[in-house]
């Protein structure tokens, strides 16, 4: 479908119909989407960066881009989205020497809005997004207004402790009504083991893997929509379609594929996992600092992994709101973009009444 049907002019307007810019960021160019509303007086447009992970793009949140720059007369503010490709992803120029894990790309992603003219702004993340801006939050505390995550991670040595004690004495860890998505510890075990392979492979030898991805089109195909199919549904590893478009149609999917394969990015947005699963990384302990940034959750039923309330509390100790659904998988932007996006501005309208009174977006 890809080299004979897949409508390459249509889906190139498509792509094309939310402006794109780049600008260059400590020696890099950063590509984003950048999209405002148009508001009446007395309605307040603020900004919302939005950031993806692998092997994703700024294409998942197309979906949700008329949705979150709607105006409704139930709320006296707009947003303004942005959608940044991440450094090394898509069109967002990758680093040149080794070292550039999260913790740069937050800093980097921060100056953008810097660059933007924000002094202040909110974020949504997912995947490899969600971390950046928990490292941005930290960072930068006074300058994050609000951090939405639809997935939610945290791998200090107390997590891992907590996950283990719960296999014992699972009430102590988690409510009753979620436990199954953390228990029994066997069977996340069995889940690492059986679907990690990708991430030990791109921590460890990232060019390797990503010469031969570079190299082939249909190799870049097939290891894409493996990890698109099981993230989606871990079950869905015994169908022989992936069950792929159950949730995703063709071309969302190619899209995605394009944006890898024209910008020749799959090299240096592997390279992410080498640099934020290294001894350097790990030295700083992000996720054992606290933030005081406002922060919401939304966690699916079906994403990698489930934490907490109480445990994320230990890095966001004002942790608003934590949102369960009884679907979803791990590309909610895509599967589900009406209901993230609909999230996301429950977390701002909260986010947004932490700050009455004050002189804040």
């Amino acid at each position: 479908y890809w080299a004979e049907q897949y409508p390459f002019e249509e889906r190139m307007i498509e792509i094309n119909k939310y402006p794109q810019y780049k600008t260059n960021i400590q020696g890099l160019d950063v590509h984003f989407v950048r999209v405002t509303p148009e508001v009446p007086l007395g309605v307040r447009v603020v900004p919302l960066l939005v950031l993806h992970g692998w092997p994703s793009s700024f294409l998942d949140f197309y979906p949700m881009i008329p949705v979150l720059t709607s105006v409704s007369p139930y709320r006296d503010f707009a947003i303004e989205v942005i959608a940044a490709s991440l450094p090394g992803f898509a069109f967002s120029d990758g680093a040149i020497r080794p070292g550039f894990g999260v913790d740069k790309m937050a800093v980097v992603l921060r100056n953008l809005m810097q660059r933007l003219g924000y002094k202040k702004f909110y974020v949504h993340g997912a995947d490899w997004g969600s971390v950046v801006l928990s490292n941005m939050a930290t960072f930068f505390p006074d300058e994050i207004l609000g951090y939405h995550s639809s997935m939610p991670t945290n791998v200090s040595p107390l997590q891992l402790f907590a996950r283990i004690v719960g296999n014992y004495f699972p009430s102590l860890v988690v409510r009753p009504e979620v436990a199954d998505r953390m228990y029994p510890l066997s069977k996340f075990l069995n889940k690492i083991i059986l679907e990690s392979g990708y991430f030990h492979l791109q921590a460890t030898k990232p060019d390797t893997i990503d010469i031969a991805l570079t190299d082939s089109p249909a190799g870049l195909l097939a290891y894409y929509f493996e990890k698109i199919s099981v993230g989606t549904r871990e079950h869905y590893r015994y169908r022989s379609d992936g069950g792929l478009q159950l949730h995703y149609t063709k071309e969302q999917l190619i899209d995605n594929l394009m944006v890898y394969w024209i910008s020749n990015s799959m090299a240096t947005a592997g390279r992410i996992y080498a640099e934020s699963f290294s001894p350097r990384y790990f030295g700083l302990r992000m996720d054992s600092i606290p933030s005081s940034v406002p922060a919401w959750i939304l966690q699916a039923k079906y994403e990698i992994s489930y934490i907490p309330p109480w445990l994320y509390k230990l890095k966001f100790p004002n942790l608003i709101n934590e949102t369960t659904l009884d679907t979803g998988g791990h590309f909610l932007a895509l599967e589900l973009p009406l209901v993230l996006a609909e999230d996301i501005m429950k977390a701002m309208v909260q986010f947004r009444s932490q700050y009455k009174g004050h002189d804040e977006l």
